[in-house]
């Protein structure tokens, strides 16, 4: 390298810098920074819709079975829960929603042996009734869930993957963005939508609804051609010869306690991959040992994981139950006369029942009674669900 391109590189920077604190010094010294504002927001309309109703739903009218003399809650806690028990927005992909599997006009199921369950996924139980829900003291097949608790048996259908699959933070964010409900919640709770009132609401529908007066419960008033002969002999055979009332007992014709039967296995729990699927997610979840390796349904064991209660499962009641086929936790029978026909030869294998010996006459007096423990339905009209808004940023409107 020659001696004038060595002086050139070292003069070459200083000569920069020099240039820029020229600069800089003859410039005019700058003032403060003007404060950052945010562009005004156009202006929005929020065109303010009418208060939903709070009077109490027809279907809510009746009273408890089981205490007649029993308060139902206030109606705007009811009225709320029947837009929430109707509104897709409390599943996680806004499908579905309670009625999706407690259908109003079939006696409050789906009518089908086994439930669907979430989209992507098929249950493996069958749906029970909603009617008289209030009035029952375990819940579900297995009777998991404390019937005093109703607003943890809706935070389990609404939470749980197999069922709602959605997430209550998310649920909230959605109802807070349906004006119409801030003005509701209030009025039944005195705030807005939050998640122990969602849940608390849903649990004061599902609470209220309970069956109307059947031709049972008009005989036992007094009126005594409420029921024809044949199902006055059904009667006559449920308490006695065919030792029904032994299980099916009470205002509700269930005993509230566990039974093996020895009912046989629904095929389709083991032969529809997605079904199965669900079965195994569930008793892992339970701690089942070997879960991966059931071949039926275990019943009250995946509580207790005692031996002993393998195959026992909680007594239906029977109000209704000429509406609500299939029958059994699987689903697996089709018609009341099958189910007579199973209790008559004692049951199955493994089964705590012992044969009838009933007459084929005497069969078809107990289904015509069985079909005189429904009351007639009421029509319900679902409601429809309250429109997304936009919304005041940090408001509740």
């Amino acid at each position: 390298m020659s001696l004038r391109h060595a002086l050139l590189l070292l003069v070459t920077p200083l000569a920069v810098g020099a240039l820029v604190l020229a600069a800089c010094a003859s410039s005019t010294p700058a003032g403060p920074a003007p404060a950052f504002t945010l562009p005004e927001a156009p202006a929005i309309r929020i065109t303010p819709l009418p208060p939903l109703p709070a009077e109490l739903p027809p279907e809510a009218a009746f009273p408890s079975v089981a205490d007649p003399a029993w308060e139902k809650l206030p109606a705007a806690q009811v009225a709320l829960g029947k837009y929430l028990f109707f509104d897709d927005a409390l599943s996680g992909d806004q499908k579905l929603n309670c009625a999706t599997c407690h259908q109003p006009d079939r006696a409050w199921i789906d009518g089908l042996p086994l439930s669907v369950g979430y989209p992507g996924s098929l249950y493996f139980r069958n749906t029970p009734t909603l009617l008289n829900v209030g009035d029952k003291p375990l819940l579900y097949w297995d009777g998991r869930l404390d019937g005093n608790d109703l607003p943890t048996v809706i935070r389990d259908h609404i939470a749980e993957a197999h069922f709602m699959n959605a997430d209550g933070l998310l649920v909230v964010e959605r109802l807070n963005q349906k004006p119409q409900y801030a003005e509701l919640f209030r009025a039944a709770y005195g705030g807005g939508p939050s998640y122990g009132r969602m849940l608390n609401a849903v649990a004061a529908y599902v609470g209220s609804l309970y069956s109307p007066p059947s031709a049972y419960d008009r005989y036992r008033a007094g009126e005594a051609e409420a029921l024809s002969a044949q199902a006055q002999a059904g009667l006559a055979l449920f308490e006695g010869k065919a030792r029904c009332a032994t299980c099916h007992s009470g205002t509700l014709f269930s005993d509230g306690q566990y039974h093996n039967l020895g009912l046989p296995q629904n095929p389709d729990i083991f032969d529809e991959p997605l079904r199965h699927i669900t079965f195994r997610r569930f008793f892992r979840t339970l701690g089942v040992p070997d879960y991966s390796k059931l071949e039926v349904d275990v019943g009250r064991y995946a509580l207790t994981q005692d031996n002993s209660d393998s195959g026992y499962f909680l007594t239906p009641a029977l109000r209704e139950v000429g509406r609500t086929a299939p029958y059994m936790h699987n689903g697996i029978f089709v018609t009341l006369e099958e189910v007579v026909a199973f209790y008559n030869a004692g049951g199955g294998e493994s089964s705590e029942l012992s044969p009838l010996n009933l007459t084929p006459a005497e069969q078809a007096a107990l289904v015509a009674f069985l079909e005189n423990l429904s009351g007639e339905l009421v029509s319900v009209e679902p409601p429809e669900a309250p429109a997304y808004q936009l919304t005041i940023l940090g408001g509740d409107q």
